[in-house]
């Protein structure tokens, strides 16, 4: 099957991006992704991309789904991100309280392609180090390493029982205590500290609550933070009350045990990320009765950017098809995590962090993004042997260096479409043709 997919889809096909002669206006795209999105948050959205090309390219998924629906592909679909940039791998804590180094972030999740996972992690590698003044050589290695190391963790799959295959992690502690960089150590082993010190919903009741007064209530921090008073208050607390009904009721047996030790006291709106500004979400405060705070996020779920280009998803919810996504790709999963709809919206929800650590690319050394470069290869090799065969993939990317060859050629092209995509956002913004709001 393998000597099939190279016949029909060689490796060295892979390489390079050329823009095809009819590709659709970026700044096209952009807006009409944006479309349903919340009218006056849309231009913080435009003004966060605005800031630099990695900015850019964090929230420009829709303007990559397009451009890779033109790129060669063995036909070989699995679950996959569907957003797969180095900023959406990070460290959290599972259920069972265990630190682990995974993918973190599944908006665009669907069955696709597993080619474009790591094109889209490649070239977010080879922008990332641009962004950090490295030469092009230090690019080319942090994207070439990751596709290397997915290569070879997709070989040892290959060959593991598929059950040892399928509880593997990796286990963020020790990949801390293997950061040769005493600096960026330093700095990892403190954020875990912090991370994990406290439990992540005190943390956030002091920064995101106000405690005086019964019950307690999400402070306000325009224009990022605010609650919602449009509408009859009657009707908003009805329709709140119907959607977490729904969600409690996608949640399994024993975690509805432990919600209903909370009630639900305020929901607030919350600005997120940079691809997510514009999209309905919030957070919710719950309160148990010995007054233990528990924080949840809902997020709005839309189409994916892929499904265009790959076919619907099988989940007419997508929130189903974020949270089911989420349960395959991971090595383990939020035990909060659920689907929700609203009026004429759809929804997923989450805890707002527990444990939550994300990498800080703007202080990492040409060492340090080639290092976390292999871990994210090898995350998403884990990812994509839970759906798709291991066996297949190795033996199309066999061992020598020609597929990951490929992707950096395509990854260094790729980064100089995504630089004029982000110099038509600026000249858009100046000619009036979009607004952005820049928040210091």
């Amino acid at each position: 099957m393998a000597k099939s997919l190279r016949s029909q889809c060689p490796r060295k096909s892979q390489a390079g991006w050329h823009a095809p002669k009819h590709r659709r206006d970026a700044i096209e795209t952009l807006m009409a992704n944006s479309v349903g999105r919340v009218p006056h948050l849309v231009p913080i959205r435009y003004g966060r991309m605005m800031e630099s090309p990695f900015a850019f390219y964090r929230g420009s998924a829709a303007i990559m789904a397009a451009d890779l629906a033109h790129t060669p592909s063995t036909g070989m679909h699995l679950q996959v991100c569907g957003d797969c940039h180095l900023l959406n791998f990070g460290g959290y804590a599972t259920p069972e309280r265990r630190l682990v180094f995974d993918i973190n972030d599944f908006d665009e999740t669907s069955v696709g392609p597993w080619e474009w996972d790591l094109k889209r992690l490649a070239a977010s590698l080879f922008i990332a180090a641009q962004s950090n003044g490295f030469s092009k050589d230090d690019g080319r290695e942090a994207a070439w390493h990751a596709t290397s190391a997915y290569r070879d963790r997709m070989a040892e799959y290959s060959e593991m029982p598929l059950l040892d295959a399928w509880y593997d992690f990796l286990d963020l502690k020790k990949i801390i205590e293997q950061i040769v960089d005493p600096d960026l150590k330093k700095l990892a082993k403190t954020r875990l500290k912090k991370a994990t010190e406290y439990t992540a919903h005190t943390k956030e009741f002091v920064k995101l609550a106000v405690a005086e007064g019964s019950p307690p209530r999400i402070r306000d921090e325009l224009p990022l933070i605010y609650h919602d008073d449009s509408g009859d208050p009657a009707k908003r607390r009805k329709e709140l009350n119907r959607g977490f009904a729904h969600y409690r009721d996608t949640l399994q047996p024993q975690r509805r045990v432990l919600l209903d030790r909370f009630r639900l006291v305020d929901v607030a709106m919350k600005v997120v990320g940079v691809g997510s500004v514009g999209t309905y979400c919030g957070i919710l405060l719950l309160v148990s009765g010995s007054g233990d705070p528990l924080f949840l996020q809902f997020k709005e779920a839309r189409e994916s950017v892929i499904e265009p280009y790959v076919g619907a998803s099988v989940y007419k919810h997508h929130g189903e098809r974020v949270v089911v996504g989420q349960r395959m790709m991971q090595s383990a999963s939020d035990i909060f995590i659920g689907w929700t709809h609203g009026i004429a919206r759809q929804f997923y929800v989450r805890q707002l962090r527990d444990a939550k650590i994300t990498p800080d690319i703007s202080v990492m050394k040409p060492l340090n993004l080639r290092n976390y470069a292999e871990l994210c290869g090898r995350a998403l090799a884990r990812a994509h042997a839970r759906t798709g065969d291991a066996v297949v993939l190795a033996a199309y990317l066999g061992k020598s260096d020609a597929f990951a060859d490929a992707i950096t050629s395509f990854a260094v092209d790729y980064a100089d479409q995504n630089e004029r995509d982000h110099d038509a956002l600026i000249r858009a913004v100046r000619q009036g043709r979009v607004e952005a709001q820049v928040i210091e």
